[in-house]
């Protein structure tokens, strides 16, 4: 008889965690950014509340986690992330450069012809997110790509 004791590691996107069981061949340990403390939705993720852990893998397992800080820093929280928990790819975000309910410039833009105008975004956007927007003068809805200086393009029809 086999004897099945249960190692239990962290899976990337899981509430719960993945049980592996005894007589498994691990591969190499793989060193994963972790948090230190609990960090919340909405904050955004400092180098200082990282640190590194080792967790062997199971040889031929892949984990959809960040596997360097570098990937991680500087990028807001979609859920709560948990001490010493890796951080699964759908974790985290880029920080959002237009907030819902604050007005942004809305530029139509076709060769020499440039037009300008408020709007009032219907969410909040990071750089290239399709939003929908209100114009302020017009009360239309239209639809455009976040740019990285915090305006809205939109496209002619």
């Amino acid at each position: 008889m086999i004897e099945r004791s249960p190692l239990f590691l962290p899976a990337a996107g899981m509430a719960g965690a993945l049980c592996l069981f005894g007589g498994l061949a691990f591969g190499a340990d793989l060193e994963l950014p972790v948090p230190n403390v609990t960090i919340y939705p909405g904050d955004v993720i400092r180098d200082d509340l990282l640190e590194e852990r080792s967790f062997p893998v199971p040889a031929g397992e892949s984990w959809a986690v960040y596997r360097a800080r570098d990937g991680l820093v500087g990028k807001t929280a979609r859920r709560t992330l948990l001490p010493g928990k890796p951080i699964a790819l759908n974790a985290a975000r880029d920080p959002y450069v237009v907030q819902q309910g604050k007005p942004v410039a809305l530029i139509f833009q076709e060769g020499a012809l440039t037009i300008t105008a408020q709007a009032v975004p219907l969410q909040s956007g990071g750089i290239g997110d399709l939003l929908s927007l209100r114009n302020t003068e017009s009360g239309a809805v239209v639809k455009g790509i976040v740019q990285a200086d915090g305006t809205v393009r939109v496209a002619g029809p």
